[in-house]
Formats: C-alpha cells, sequence, structure tokens
C-alpha cells in the first residue's frame, strides 16, 4: 500500500485522508496533546504520539539559551517524533509575541500597545517576517502570536497585549499574520491555512473571543454582550486573520454572557468553523480544563468532554498529559465523544502540519542563526520604537515647543529606573512569562542612548532617585524622568486604580519642580495623570514598552526624527470613568483616542 500522506506532490487533503486512515485511536488522541517541554522524554514523544510540545511561560533549555542550543534541543524532539511508527513531525510552540522575546540574543519589538500607536500595517507585516526568522533559527515552527484582542479597558493585566481599544485598528495590524506565514497566492483556497516556506511560521490568533471587553478588565473574566456586538466588535478581526490563511485559532479563558469560551460549541464549532469556515485547528490556552470547574483541576472528565465536544481540538495539557489521554480515550470508547470529532480535530491538526512543510522540513535550518539579532533586524526594530511615540504634551506654553531637546547642553540630568533597566523597558513575556528587571538580554537602554546621542561636551548626570542635594550641587540644563510599570502579565497585571508605581509621582513632582522636565512614561496602557502633576511636566511622551532598542527614543526626542504616533486607546482623566470609548456621548477623556502632537504642537 503506497504511503500517499509522505509524498510531497500529493495533495493535502489526500495525505490527510491516507495518514488518518494509518492511525490507531491512540496515535489520534496523541496529536490533539501538547506537554511542556521539560517533561517531553524521547519516549513520552514516541510511543504516546505526541502532536506538539511548547514552552510554557519562557521555559528555556537553560538560563539565557543563545538560538543555537533551542535548536539542538528542538531538532532533538523532532528526532524522537520522527522515530514514532508513522512519523508524525511536531509542532514546537513559544509565545513569541514581540519577536522571539524567550530567546537571548534575539531581536525584541515594541509589544502590541506601542505597534498600535504607528497604526502601520507594512511594519507589522515586516515584524512579522523577522520574528519568523529568528523563531525558525530556534528549530521551533509555531507561534502564539499574534493576539487580536480589542481592548475595551486598560484596566486588564493583558492590555498591552492588544494593538488597541478600536477594531478597525486591531483589524490593520493583522497583517501580522501576512508576515508570519507568508502571503497566500492568487487562487488560493478561501479560509484555507497557508504557510510559504521553511522561513515561516505556524501562527495563533488569539484568545477567541472577548477576551479584551470583560465587565472592569479582569483577566479571564465575563464578557457581557450581545452577539451583534461581539460579532461587530470581538470577532471581525478574526475573520481578517482567517481571510489570510491563519493556520491556528486559540480559545480565550475567558466568558462570554458567563458561558467558558472554551466549552461554548456555539462560538468554537458553529461560528468560528461553521459560519466563518476556519478549516485550520483550535488550540486550548494552557491548562485551560483545568479552570473550567472550581476548585482547580476538579471534576476533570466532563471539562474534557465539554471542551472537546465544543469544538477544541488540540489540548494544552503541559504536565498533565498522561491523566488526559487516559480520560479522553475513556470518553471516546465509551462513545461520549464521536469518533467523528476525533477525526475532525485530528485531520485539521495534520492539515496543519502538512501545510507547514513539517514533513519536508522537520529540523532546523542553522543557516538562519546570523540573522538573530542581527543589526538589520535590530533598524527594523528602531524604527519600530520611534514609530510608536506618542507626544502628548510639548511646552508649558504650545507657543513654545520644549522639544526637540538640545542634545549639546552642558549637563541633563536623567532620573528613574526605567531609564536603565532593559527588563522594565520590554515588559512582560520577556525571558521569562512575568518578565524581569535588569540586563536580561542584548540592547540599549535608554541611558545608553542618551550617552550616545549627545555631543561630545554634554554631561548626562543618570540619578535612579535624585534627592534635593542633586539640584544644590549641579545645575541642569534640563532633565528627562523616565517612570513606568514594571514587568507583569495576564492577571497579574489587572489593577483597578492604574497609579503610575515605584515612585514615579513624587519623582516626577521632585524633579519637576526643580528643573524643566520631559517625562517619559514606560507603561503597556494609560495610567492616571493627576492633572497638577501634568501641569509641573514640559513635556510627556508615551513610549509604551519599546522593547530593546531604546535608541528609537533618543532619535524622536532630540530631533532626529519626527513623532509620528497617534494614542491607540483612550486616556482617561480617572479611573472611574472606565471603560470609556470614543462612541459615548460622556466622552470626556484626557486625551481621546488617536491624540499625539508633532514636535511643532500640530495635532497628528
Amino acid at each position: 500500500m503506497d504511503c500517499v500522506y509522505k509524498n510531497p506532490s500529493a495533495p493535502i487533503e489526500e495525505r490527510v485522508k491516507d495518514l488518518l486512515s494509518r492511525m490507531t485511536l491512540d496515535e489520534k488522541i496523541g496529536q490533539m496533546t501538547q506537554i511542556e517541554r521539560g517533561v517531553a522524554t524521547p519516549s513520552v514523544i514516541t510511543e504516546l504520539s505526541i502532536g506538539s510540545i511548547l514552552s510554557v511561560g519562557g521555559s528555556a533549555p537553560y538560563e539565557d539559551a543563545p538560538s543555537e542550543a533551542w535548536a539542538v534541543m528542538v531538532d532533538g524532539f523532532q528526532k524522537a517524533a520522527l522515530g514514532s511508527r508513522l512519523g508524525i513531525p511536531l509542532l514546537y510552540g513559544v509565545d513569541a509575541i514581540h519577536g522571539n522575546n524567550n530567546v537571548y540574543g534575539a531581536t525584541i519589538f515594541p509589544q502590541n500597545v506601542g505597534l498600535g500607536a504607528t497604526r502601520d500595517a507594512d511594519l507589522a507585516q515586516k515584524i512579522g517576517i523577522v520574528t519568523a526568522l529568528e523563531v525558525r533559527a530556534c528549530g521551533i515552527n509555531y507561534n502564539f502570536a499574534p493576539c487580536v484582542a480589542v481592548c475595551k479597558d486598560p484596566r486588564w493585566g493583558r492590555c498591552y497585549e492588544s494593538y488597541g481599544e478600536e477594531t478597525e485598528l486591531i483589524r490593520k495590524m493583522t497583517s501580522i499574520v501576512t508576515g508570519l506565514q507568508g502571503q497566500p497566492p492568487p487562487g488560493y483556497p478561501k479560509n484555507y491555512p497557508f504557510l510559504s516556506g521553511s522561513d515561516k511560521v505556524v501562527a495563533c490568533a488569539k484568545h477567541f473571543v472577548g477576551d479584551g471587553g470583560t465587565e472592569r478588565g479582569i483577566n479571564e473574566g465575563n464578557t457581557i454582550s450581545s452577539y451583534d456586538d461581539l460579532e461587530r466588535i470581538h470577532i471581525a478581526p478574526y475573520i481578517d486573520c482567517i481571510s489570510q490563511g491563519v493556520c491556528t485559532v486559540m480559545a480565550s479563558y475567558s466568558k462570554w454572557n458567563g458561558c467558558h469560551l472554551h466549552a461554548s460549541h456555539f462560538l468554537l464549532t458553529e461560528v468560528l468553523k461553521e459560519k466563518l469556515g476556519f478549516k485550520g485547528f483550535v488550540i486550548t490556552d494552557s491548562e485551560a480544563l483545568d479552570r473550567l470547574y472550581h476548585p482547580h483541576g476538579s471534576n476533570y472528565d466532563q471539562s474534557i468532554l465539554t471542551a472537546i465536544n465544543a469544538g477544541i481540538d488540540m489540548v494544552m495539557v503541559p504536565f498533565r498529559y498522561q491523566l488526559f489521554l487516559d480520560h479522553l480515550r475513556c470518553l471516546v470508547e465509551s462513545g461520549k465523544i464521536p469518533m467523528t470529532r476525533i477525526d475532525d480535530a485530528v485531520e485539521r491538526i495534520l492539515r496543519v502540519k502538512f501545510v507547514s512543510g513539517a514533513f519536508e522540513n522537520p529540523l532546523s535550518d542553522r543557516s538562519l542563526l546570523d540573522t538573530v539579532g542581527c543589526n538589520h533586524h535590530r533598524e527594523l526594530a528602531r524604527v519600530a520604537v520611534r514609530k510608536s511615540l506618542v507626544l502628548l504634551k510639548n511646552g508649558k506654553d504650545v507657543t513654545k515647543p520644549f522639544l526637540p531637546l538640545d542634545r549639546k547642553a552642558k549637563r541633563i540630568l536623567l532620573a528613574g529606573k526605567h531609564a536603565d533597566d532593559l527588563g522594565f523597558q520590554c515588559g512582560g513575556w520577556t525571558k521569562t512569562w512575568e518578565g524581569m528587571g535588569g540586563r536580561i538580554t542584548i540592547g540599549t537602554t535608554i541611558l545608553d542612548a542618551m550617552k550616545d546621542a549627545v555631543g561630545g561636551e554634554t554631561e548626562v548626570v543618570y540619578e535612579e532617585n535624585p534627592s534635593p542635594d542633586t539640584f544644590a550641587s549641579q545645575d541642569f540644563s534640563y532633565s528627562i524622568v523616565v517612570v513606568g510599570e514594571p514587568p507583569y502579565c495576564e492577571s497579574g497585571g489587572d489593577s483597578q486604580d492604574l497609579r503610575i508605581p515605584l515612585g514615579g509621582e513624587e519623582l516626577i513632582s521632585l524633579v519637576a519642580d526643580r528643573v524643566p522636565t520631559l517625562v517619559i512614561l514606560i507603561s503597556g496602557r494609560p495610567l492616571y495623570i493627576e492633572p497638577l502633576l501634568l501641569e509641573k511636566m514640559d513635556a510627556f511622551v508615551a513610549a509604551w514598552l519599546p522593547g530593546t532598542e531604546g535608541a528609537g527614543i533618543t532619535d524622536v526626542i532630540f530631533g532626529d526624527f519626527e513623532f509620528q504616533g497617534r494614542l491607540p486607546m483612550t486616556w482617561f482623566k480617572s479611573v472611574d470613568q472606565l471603560p470609556m470609548h470614543q462612541e459615548r456621548n460622556s466622552y470626556e477623556p484626557l486625551f481621546p483616542f488617536g491624540y499625539g502632537l508633532t514636535s511643532k504642537n500640530k495635532v497628528l
């Protein structure tokens, strides 16, 4: 009997049908299972026919492992999979959400909220291209990105993973899918998964659906809306992703009108698969089935039954994989989960694997290693930083702009921890799940960039926390105060007050009371700014979470490039106004959605 599935020139659907016909139940449910790299021994991969492996929250081969070490590790996993009875290759998944952010030395781009401020679809596509290259250099073929959430409340801890609050802006930025996967050619089957070559990665539109619309911005909370509003606001970006051939969609931890998304047959099957015609596979979020009942992990049998029958195809079950497989097998053998549902899930998974070229190119391409963190990639990240900066105030008198700054000033005070902390500059989902402070990777802090940008006779004095004595002993031409949020992710970032943390407000007041001051805010969202504090500032720039290329900031504040960024989210006056959106009659923001100034105080 010919192995049609091994023939690269055979039609994909014939390869899928042939391979599926050869698989046992155990092999099928193994393909539906995604486990953590730390428990993925060769025997587990081979004997259970595991379909996918992931790095949970930045899990790495070892501390500061370079791309080559990742490639060696992933190749080892792939070789184990290829040694199984049918030789089905793995999808290895990572959260490369702003560059290949788990990997030391990779290019780290601004977080999505900053890219939303650029409103530049071509830039997003180019970032997708670079991210795909640096991910593939590690031997990795699956990226859990992009997040196409429409963030309706900045109190949400994942606000920075969203491109903004307005659906059309999110739809525009879905061009990153084409960057990650390639451009489907004319005449390509509609809504069919696509990947153009071995320098691209399987993308994942997430988190389906309404994750950015929960009440009070509570992560994994409840989005209350009519179906029409859900479709108009939150589903719309997925239509764009699917039309570009996005291979996978991740379900959301959140609920819609009280129903868990992972348990919604209506949304996962009737809407996503049937109405929208999505032909790739639907994956859970990490350990999502453990969250369907309280306490965590209870009623597991029912959780699996509900989720698989709702339309989940692959289950991210990092550690309890054997328990999951045992329960799933029993549910199928008892008829509670029909074999047709299992076959549909596995068909979708195999379709993506064939489309992605995993059977033909399962191992890493070491020739890509030289692209990781290369000058060309870092220059693109620097451009992204420049375009993302939003100038919100420029001079206490609008006829006398404070920016651009004089790079030849005699002495400049630079203050604030964020001015010289690469980890804070990158934010969450960088090196680790939550992110961390310090010189966590290769990059340029704002202080590094300042030293390179100023004139030879200019003295830059950096004090993280200046005191009144600082000003008594020396004169400053002006100061730059860099404050903001520490790294965070998911529920750990939920905030009901949105104040500038780490003593940022006090630092601004201390300095601005004494010296003309530019304030740069490093944050994943708009934060509360007291009116008096704003009055004290001579200039105010929202820099979001810019990533590793801090020189993009000095490029603009010293006038080498003009400000181009516009707010991707409304900047509220008070948290009591939240959630606030431009279509409401009571819309009285501090700065409206889309606001931004040039250095000449022209509104963009």
